[in-house]
């Protein structure tokens, strides 16, 4: 498994992972919009991916709030696997409180159970570090274990846990260091 940039070749099995289900957003389900955006202009939707700064974005409440720069990969095995992506304010490691941590992954179901997560982390850290960050913040649910296994696979260490403002559902925080081992 290997992380791959967006790309307009590549974007029918993406689409094809939302109309199965697949929501790269693990707090609210995304795929009808997404899949409505591809349609509507699949060269425009790549580029939204693409785009590291600038633009808004719009929370499950309908609040909108400045997109926070940083890459979006797939996670690519001849096929479709999943999305990760980094988020973060240049110069600190702050997030602002919409922003649940600085790295989120979904891998889709019928990939799973094959470390793609762990494996895309690892190889996210790296690109986090040479953005300035010494360390990332990574949430997941409290009930959800294998999230849990991917952070703590990577040398992540429990920071708390607090309400997710979208669900209400208890999250736990981990900080994983970033610099190289």
């Amino acid at each position: 498994m290997i992380l791959v940039a967006p790309s307009i070749d590549r974007l029918p099995p993406y689409a094809e992972a939302l109309g199965r289900g697949w929501s790269p957003n693990t707090t609210r389900d995304v795929s009808f919009t997404q899949l409505a955006a591809i349609r509507a202009d699949p060269d425009a939707f790549i580029a939204d991916l693409a785009r590291q700064e600038g633009g808004t974005i719009t929370l499950g409440d309908g609040t909108v709030v400045p997109r926070l720069p940083g890459p979006v990969y797939w996670m690519w095995d001849n096929a479709f696997c999943g999305a990760i992506n980094l988020r973060y304010l240049p110069g600190t490691e702050d997030l602002p409180p919409h922003v649940s941590g600085h790295i989120g992954y979904a891998v889709v179901p019928w990939k799973q159970r094959r470390r793609y997560a762990t494996r895309a982390l690892a190889m996210m850290l790296p690109i986090a570090h040479a953005r300035g960050l010494e360390r990332v913040q990574i949430t997941t649910d409290d009930d959800n274990i294998p999230s849990q296994k991917v952070i703590l696979a990577n040398g992540g260490a429990a920071a708390g846990s607090k309400p997710d403002s979208d669900t209400g559902k208890i999250k736990l925080l981990f900080w994983v260091r970033t610099d190289p081992a």
